[in-house]
């Protein structure tokens, strides 16, 4: 699994990519950030506010309820604003 991650998300996580084969039982958006979020205090804090984090899988917004797959791209990110 491909997993990205922009703005002030991968300056928490501090990296901007990363390819990881999570635990079995890791099949939802959702379980993927609770998971990232034990790795280290910078993923707690990326993934503390998920209400401030969007997230798109295979470059198609989702929500945290979503099913994951092992070779999916899933992306975090602060939301976005036009102009």
């Amino acid at each position: 699994m491909r997993i990205l991650y922009f703005a002030w998300v991968r300056e928490r996580t501090g990296t901007a990519e990363e390819t990881l084969a999570p635990p079995a039982g890791i099949d939802t958006a959702a379980a993927l950030a609770d998971w990232l979020s034990a790795r280290s205090d910078g993923y707690a804090a990326a993934f503390a506010d998920r209400t401030k984090l969007r997230l798109a899988i295979n470059q198609e917004l989702a929500d945290f309820t979503a099913a994951i797959a092992a070779n999916d791209e899933i992306a975090f990110f602060p939301p976005m604003t036009g102009g």
